[in-house]
């Protein structure tokens, strides 16, 4: 693999149970380091497949920065899992949390219903450490998130219910990268994603909603971004790489949701799968 900046998809699921895809989750590797986005359940497991294949950045120990796109269950649901499991296999150091408002209050509470497993592991005869299960937390504005030798992360506001909820941009000297989370589409995501290396984008298939209850076409078209509307923003943005996340098939094929894009969109795309490795060819 080429470059210094790779990413990796841990995870590409939705809220419904695929047994093929872990919750969403997207690792954005740079130095020697790795910057989560999301962490859905299956979190630590799909990181440590990656790490056993030879990424050593997603050793579970070394998992310690994480960036929250918003607070849906299917992008959450593994946060116990990232606090904990690392810290049980030698993770000793806090780890470092970005999210929307209302990240702190989940935390605090998440780390309440795990109190008595915290102090049986430190007071018991596990050789536990000290630090490793603890969380610095940082609610997010649109802005400039966090920066270090590797890499400079910005969030920027995206359309997905009443709530607060954000994209992110990870630059660095070798690359661009930009997640989407959830949302419909919007123009802060268009201005942050034009000319980046890879975008790394939420979809669900125009056909397939055709066929979904009218309340949930409500839900999705308002919530989320169609194929359709996906192409119009992959053309406008131009990225050396658009990949498919929390992909919503509705019943269509993965070559029928990749073709509703290109009928649209010329440029190189790929629908994303647990585990895969992107790189675009700028890197």
């Amino acid at each position: 693999m080429s470059g210094k900046y790779r990413v990796v998809l841990l995870g590409t699921g939705t809220p419904n149970a695929e047994p093929y895809r872990a919750g969403p989750s997207v690792a954005v590797l740079a130095g020697d380091s790795s910057y989560l986005v999301d962490f859905g359940p299956g979190v630590v497991r799909r990181a440590n497949a990656a790490y056993q294949s030879g990424l050593e950045a997603l050793k579970p120990s070394r998992l310690t920065r994480a960036f929250l796109t918003h607070l849906h269950s299917d992008h959450t649901a593994g946060y116990p899992d990232l606090i904990l499991t690392p810290w049980i296999l030698e993770r000793n150091q806090p780890l470092l949390v970005y999210g929307p408002p209302g990240i702190r209050r989940m935390t605090d509470h998440v780390l309440a219903a795990y109190r008595d497993e915290v102090r049986e592991r430190l007071d018991g005869l596990e050789p536990t450490g000290e630090e490793g299960y603890r969380v610095a937390v940082e609610e997010i504005e649109p802005g400039r998130v966090y920066e270090d030798d590797n890499v400079r992360v910005d969030a920027f506001s995206v359309d997905h219910g009443s709530w607060p909820a954000f994209g992110f941009r990870f630059e660095t000297d070798d690359g661009t990268v930009v997640v989407s989370g959830d949302t419909a589409p919007c123009e802060s995501l268009v201005e942050a994603a034009a000319g980046c290396d890879l975008l790394v984008h939420e979809v669900y298939s125009f056909q397939g909603l055709k066929g979904r209850p009218p309340e949930w076409r409500k839900y999705h078209s308002s919530m989320h971004t169609s194929t359709v509307e996906l192409a119009d923003i992959a053309s406008t943005c131009s990225p050396g790489l658009l990949a498919f996340y929390h992909q919503l098939f509705f019943d269509v094929s993965e070559k029928e949701l990749l073709d509703e894009v290109r009928s649209r969109y010329d440029g190189e795309v790929v629908s994303g799968q647990d585990l895969q490795v992107l790189c675009s060819e700028r890197w």
